[in-house]
């Protein structure tokens, strides 16, 4: 039984051993096919175009030795990475700019002729006029005075105002005649006035004025009043205003008069007789107002005081009888 058994173990040795060599033989004739894993990643770049291939090769080898039932297994695993020749091309893109041009466009401001504005008129110059009824006789009419005529040519027209030049200024008139009238007639080169003066009960004053001006390409500007009633003074003294002083002619005509002194009747030796003067012409007199006044005060305090001393009297005379 014991030989048996043994013959046994040899036979199933035996059996592995052959078995063994089998295998052996037909895993040193196979063919070992290498496992290969390939990882790409592709990373794109904007400005540079770059590929990088990144292989993996995994190879199993397995070895077997004939001899002893053993089995070796050998994992060799071969991690090639096969950088891939990348060119790289930098492209640079020169782009050439063209020059800037910078264009100024200088903007002409248009030329603004300004509004010529008028110059405020000066006061006119005294002139001193007279009439006379021959060339070489005395003078029957004076005058002395400065004139400025404001007027419009029409109502709703702008206003303006020229003054009367003495110096290109020629006198002509009328003096005393049968209807108790005397005129006075002032011409320059664009201006012509009359002044016409009346006696009524040996009281003179301003009558009447004509005025015409000649504006040129406006035509003629004519203006008169025959209803006046100024300047008036006693006749054989003179009519005098010295300030100046604006007398409404008309609704389109007012005349300003500086320094004004007129004698259209009885002058003698050719020089003005004693002047009325004006109202503007009269000093301001405060004094009797104020003297007046204070005197009004002082009877109001004198008052009061006595009434007050009165009231105080009777109060006295009052406690004493009650005692």
């Amino acid at each position: 039984m014991a030989l048996r058994g043994c013959l046994t173990l040899f036979l199933i040795l035996l059996s592995g051993i052959v078995y063994a060599q089998k295998t052996t033989v037909l895993l040193s004739t196979s063919v070992i096919t290498p496992v290969t894993e390939i990882n790409t990643t592709s990373s794109p770049t904007h400005s540079t175009h770059a590929s990088t291939t990144t292989a993996t090769i995994t190879t199993i080898h397995t070895n077997v030795t004939t001899g002893a039932p053993t089995t070796s297994s050998h994992n060799t695993t071969n991690s090639t990475t096969d950088a891939p020749t990348t060119t790289i091309h930098n492209t640079t893109n020169s782009t050439t700019e063209a020059p800037t041009t910078e264009h100024t466009n200088a903007t002409t401001a248009p030329t603004t002729t300004p509004t010529p504005t008028t110059p405020p008129v000066l006061n006119p110059t005294v002139g001193n006029y007279s009439v006379r009824h021959f060339a070489n006789s005395s003078a029957c009419l004076l005058a002395k005075m400065g004139l400025q005529f404001s007027f419009k040519t029409s109502v709703n027209a702008s206003l303006q105002t020229i003054n009367l030049d003495p110096n290109v200024t020629t006198a002509s008139g009328t003096c005393g005649s049968g209807d108790n009238n005397s005129s006075l007639m002032l011409k320059s080169e664009k201006i012509t006035v009359q002044f016409v003066f009346t006696n009524v009960s040996q009281k003179f004053h301003l009558h009447a004025l004509m005025l015409s001006i000649d504006l040129g390409n406006e035509g003629i500007f004519n203006e008169s009043n025959t209803n006046l009633s100024l300047w008036e003074a006693s006749v054989g003294s003179s009519y005098m205003c010295k300030k100046e002083q604006s007398y409404k002619i008309s609704d389109k005509l007012t005349i300003n008069t500086f320094e004004l002194q007129v004698q259209p009747f009885a002058v003698q030796k050719d020089t003005f007789s004693t002047a009325e003067d004006c109202l503007a012409d009269e000093p301001d007199n405060f004094i009797v107002p104020i003297a007046v006044g204070i005197a009004l005060a002082v009877l109001v305090v004198i008052v009061l005081l006595a009434y007050l001393i009165g009231r105080k009297r009777s109060q006295t005379t009052g406690y004493e009888q009650f005692d």
